[in-house]
């Protein structure tokens, strides 16, 4: 995926989205320039450093069995419990040691583009907010507990770290194709929500399941949803779902794996024959795939989280 970008392009330059990529659009607030970054970090109250512990104590009750080791350890490493939202200076001093990645603060969610450039420059963009009390246990856009909490333990893993900034550097190809619903979710289905095969065992490592309670049971234990080995070219052929509980999931054997995935294929040539609309339905499980549960879908069929149906 990665190999032949990095011969063609300079990251160090932020690039220009191609006319007709289609993406969502964005109105960047006044006060941010072109990087989307914010001036500084947020001075976050001492409720919202309460929000902040009271999320974090909910889901260490979840996560230990439950979360990949690779996780665990980097909530240890980074200390990420040491009491209120973390100060993104000191965390990246911390990371820069251990993998020379950064964590800066954007005020919202930003532009393809833009999100690509600061990864491939090993600087992860962390929503510079945090949820309220009202909307505790579920928030549609990613929050500085989401991003912080949820991705940034990862980002101490040296083999996973240097995938996120390859896959950042694979969005220059991917806007070329017009293909960014693709690698979004190639993302979606490894970054926010993979799993990993741990011992013989399913953990969690993507952030959407990590940062919330039920997710993680959900992903890991539940029968309704399919867990499926990775094909990068399988899920970037599938649909997802962006407000409820998945209904499929893909596993990795291994961080060197996805790596391997990823860097070896020749995405030119998957970008040239990808249709620009998405091949399989979410809950499909099909015969090529290599099946390490076959879902019962009762949680989708009896209508998810609109219908009140238990997560099971």
């Amino acid at each position: 995926m990665m190999t032949t970008v990095t011969e063609e392009q300079d990251f160090t330059t932020l690039p220009e989205m191609p006319e007709g990529v289609f993406t969502a659009p964005l109105k960047k607030p006044a006060h941010v320039g072109d990087d989307w970054l914010e001036p500084k970090q947020t001075e976050y109250s001492s409720e919202e450093d309460g929000i902040w512990n009271d999320l974090f104590s909910r889901q260490m009750e979840v996560l230990p069995g439950r979360a990949a080791s690779a996780f665990m350890h980097g909530l240890d490493k980074l200390d990420l419990g040491r009491g209120g939202v973390p100060d993104f200076g000191r965390l990246s001093e911390e990371l820069d040691r251990l993998t020379g990645w950064s964590v800066v603060p954007v005020p919202m969610l930003i532009p393809d583009h833009v999100f690509f450039w600061h990864l491939a420059n090993r600087r992860f963009p962390a929503g510079n907010f945090i949820r309220t009390r009202e909307t505790f246990d579920y928030i549609q856009e990613p929050d500085v507990f989401h991003d912080v909490f949820g991705h940034v333990p990862m980002l101490t893993d040296p083999v996973y770290a240097d995938y996120m900034q390859e896959y950042g550097k694979a969005g220059w190809k991917a806007m070329r194709y017009n293909r960014l619903k693709a690698l979004g979710a190639l993302y979606w289905y490894t970054v926010e929500f993979g799993l990993l095969l741990e011992q013989g065992e399913v953990r969690a490592y993507g952030a959407g399941i990590l940062s919330g309670p039920t997710e993680v049971v959900f992903a890991v234990e539940a029968k309704s949803p399919n867990r499926i080995m990775l094909s990068v070219d399988r899920v970037m052929r599938t649909d997802y779902v962006i407000s409820d509980l998945q209904p499929t999931y893909f596993v990795i054997e291994s961080f060197e794996d996805l790596y391997r995935q990823t860097v070896e294929r020749d995405f030119d040539r998957l970008y040239r024959n990808l249709p620009p609309a998405f091949t399989y339905a979410n809950s499909a499980a099909i015969d090529v795939d290599n099946v390490v549960h076959r879902g019962t879908q009762e949680y989708l069929l009896r209508g998810g989280r609109g219908s009140g149906a238990r997560p099971v």
